[in-house]
């Protein structure tokens, strides 16, 4: 039986959640099916397969999601790099780091250390794709390849509900769809999600949006106590950039999926990480 604690949790992250506006659950299921025919990356790994997942370009907006090459978008596995690494449910993480990709820029911005994976919700993007931690292949750079800012605004959309992120990190290999443990256990709070279990279904929709208007800076609530106080102080601005979204399919096979991406597979971060925790 679950316990009351649990089923508080529940109902406390469920109450929080944002419900999905119109225009972007129109977005979400007109593009769920079939291949993205505008891919600007390789095909990358997800916990489940070796090469399913590429990022997939919205024309209209310039936004950028991360498109597996069936029915679905990505996974969620856990990233725990950064402050309290190895504390609470990230007890367990095998390969978490002490610092995240841009931690000097969450200094400028909000006078703390570095993002926390316990407090921040934030995502991953971006593969360095080293020869010691991938393939030694094309790499993606979010920002040289695709116009989105470290730290900008990054909505999700998880078990039929809308969060906000930020992009915070980078995998220093060819892994895709991972965020922090703190977004991960709003997403699905009863799935008991750690440092080594995340979610496997291809059903989270990772999308994130290129420009200044994206980022929030000094008005983000760096400082925050608790998951749902950062989260909220990224909503202002994620809700203008969600209201662009259109619903138009964007993922139609016509004919153009190479496979190839369009990158320029140049990109450099100061700092990487790798993440290869297999989902169970």
């Amino acid at each position: 039986m679950r316990s009351v604690t649990a089923i508080s949790l529940l109902l406390a992250s469920l109450a929080t959640a944002r419900e999905i506006p119109q225009n972007l659950q129109t977005f979400y299921e007109s593009n769920k099916n079939g291949i993205c025919s505008q891919p600007v990356s390789i095909p990358y790994r997800s916990a489940q397969s070796e090469a399913d997942t590429v990022y997939c370009k919205d024309n209209p907006t310039g936004a950028l999601f991360l498109k597996d090459d069936t029915t679905g978008y990505a996974d969620m596995d856990i990233d725990c790099d950064g402050l309290d690494r190895s504390s609470g449910d990230c007890f367990n993480d095998p390969t978490g780091q002490s610092q995240t990709a841009f931690k000097d820029l969450v200094k400028e911005y909000g006078g703390i250390e570095d993002l926390s994976s316990q407090i921040h919700s934030y995502i991953v993007l971006g593969n360095d794709n080293s020869e010691t931690e991938g393939n030694g292949g094309q790499k993606f750079d979010p920002e040289q390849d695709a116009g989105i800012k470290p730290l900008s605004v990054v909505a999700v959309v998880c078990n039929n509900k809308l969060f906000y992120g930020v992009w915070g990190d980078v995998n220093g290999g060819y892994l895709t769809g991972e965020s922090s443990l703190a977004l991960a256990k709003r997403c699905y709070p009863d799935e008991g999600l750690n440092g080594n279990k995340g979610h496997g279904d291809h059903d989270v929709l990772y999308i994130a949006f290129p420009g200044e208007e994206a980022v929030i800076g000094k008005d983000a609530a760096w400082g925050a106590s608790t998951p749902e106080e950062f989260e909220e102080s990224l909503a202002a601005v994620g809700d203008k950039l969600v209201a662009k979204l259109g619903g138009g399919i964007i993922g139609e096979d016509d004919g153009s999926h190479s496979g190839n991406g369009t990158g320029n597979g140049n990109g450099t971060w100061g700092h990487f990480r790798s993440k290869d925790v297999i989902i169970s």
